[in-house]
């Protein structure tokens, strides 16, 4: 009873962690907004200090599937809903659709410029869940049709394929400008699990053939395996009504741990081109704490309940059914253990190349000093910018890509504005729209994507927004 309760649970938080999206491409190289840094660790900047309001400094909700929609399903359109349920999801979606992504909450978030100006170091906390899980095919035509008609076709066990987690991460940065226009950055991370599972090495195949004993015969070739560290800790902490307690222990060093790593930078050849690229989340967390590993490994063939007449009458208590279970958990062991287990993060890799153009910008920075900085990189400001996006992730079924052009546009010092066009597997008429307003030292950034879809978001297959309030310095003279 334990494993459904925790197979229900981790069901519950995958559909959880399933409404999010991962590319933040309307953030990426929107240097005016200090979370910046969190997407590139190298980014250029030019403020004193920052300090995010917390809570509200960082929050990114995004939602999305590349298989169907909810209106594929649910629409009014007079179609019976079992009908649609068989053509658009079992017989529309392949292994490779998914539902993917992360979001994220800032807890704290802050950063300073060094006694030297070419420094500057950010740190904080935040909140992240990530998940992923792709569509189980075989699993779903099985649960739907039965095998009854489908002899000698073998239903592949390796479609079930999902991970999921959700942590804290403390963070410390720090941003360097070097000469000739290079600024390089590196982030260090600790990680707080608060829960983590994945099943995601599964192999083999269930198919029915015609029996020699019976109607049918069914053949089970299994290596399956489930990991998961948090999760009883947690139904244990539910149950007794102690939830937000457990969670805050662990998400604050008292799950399980692990070290991470951000790298980036930003090169200006020189005035007005840019080119960028990071690398997010080179890490890892060590599951020790609260682990419990499920597998199922083994082969065995059955014809069903064998009930030989008049024998089986000779004892009326016989439970056939019972017998056919033990069999086929002695020919296929089902084991349980507490084995510790390495979680590596989905690492992450943004890229892009920008041209500026238009008219030429001061820096913010309230100095009366010829070059701020060696490179003199913040002279280099423009009124407007256009460019492309690179982003890609590492997947259980290999990397997932997305390929972005965008706009940026300066008005004046109070306000900036980003429109990007994005393609990926989600879709590939997504379009947004990002404002930044600088009122005095009060930085307010809204950030919303795939625009069109606002229409019906029940039709979409991809939303998101982002928004953040900080308080930013550019220092006095």
């Amino acid at each position: 009873m334990r494993l459904f309760k925790n197979l229900f649970f981790l069901a519950l938080l995958q559909g959880c962690g399933f409404a999010f999206g991962q590319n933040k491409e309307l953030l990426y190289d929107f240097n005016e907004i200090p979370q910046s840094l969190m997407v590139n660790p190298g980014v250029l900047s030019d403020f004193q200090w920052y300090a995010g309001v917390p809570a509200l400094s960082g929050i990114s909700l995004h939602a999305g599937s590349s298989g169907i929609s909810v209106n594929d399903i649910f629409a009014d359109d007079g179609l019976d809903i079992n009908d649609k349920v068989r053509d658009r999801a079992i017989g529309g979606m392949n292994i490779r659709d998914e539902l993917s992504g992360i979001f994220q909450i800032e807890l704290l978030n802050a950063g300073f410029r060094g006694r030297n100006p070419d420094n500057f170091y950010s740190f904080g906390i935040y909140a992240e869940g990530n998940s992923i899980g792709y569509w189980f095919k075989d699993y779903a035509i099985l649960a739907v049709d039965g095998n009854a008609d489908r002899l000698n076709e073998k239903f592949d066990l390796s479609h079930l394929k999902s991970r999921g987690e959700l942590m804290n991460v403390f963070h410390f940065g720090i941003n360097k400008r070097l000469k000739k226009g290079l600024t390089v950055g590196a982030r260090a991370k600790i990680y707080s699990g608060i829960f983590d599972f994945n099943t995601t090495q599964n192999k083999g195949y269930f198919v029915t053939t015609p029996g020699q004993n019976n109607i049918y015969a069914s053949t089970l070739d299994a290596d399956m395996r489930l990991r998961t560290s948090g999760i009883d800790e947690l139904l244990t902490a539910n149950d007794e009504g102690r939830l937000a307690g457990t969670v805050l222990k662990r998400g604050f060093f008292g799950g399980n741990l692990g070290l991470g790593a951000d790298l980036g930078f930003s090169y200006q050849p020189n005035e007005k081109w840019v080119v960028t690229a990071s690398l997010l989340d080179l890490g890892f967390v060590y599951q020790t704490s609260d682990v419990k590993n499920y597998t199922l490994n083994g082969r065995a063939t059955v014809e069903g309940a064998q009930v030989i007449l008049p024998d089986a009458l000779s004892d009326p208590n016989r439970d056939f059914w019972q017998e056919l279970i033990d069999e086929i958990e002695a020919l296929i062991p089902f084991e349980d253990n507490t084995k510790n287990y390495l979680a590596f993060r989905p690492t992450q890799l943004y890229a892009s190349l920008r041209y500026n153009f238009g008219k030429e910008m001061a820096s913010k920075v309230a100095c009366n000093c010829e070059d701020l900085v060696s490179g003199s990189a913040l002279r280099y400001r423009y009124a407007n910018g256009v460019g492309g996006q690179l982003y890609m992730i590492n997947r259980p079924r290999g990397p997932q890509m997305a390929l972005t052009a965008f706009y940026l546009k300066r008005l004046g010092e109070a306000l900036s504005l980003k429109a990007t066009y994005t393609v990926d597997k989600f879709t590939y008429s997504n379009i947004g729209l990002g404002i930044n307003v600088q009122a005095g030292p009060v930085n307010l950034y809204v950030l919303a994507n795939n625009l069109l879809a606002y229409r019906n978001i029940a039709d979409t297959n991809y939303a998101s927004f982002m928004l953040g309030l900080n308080i930013i310095s550019w220092g006095n003279n």
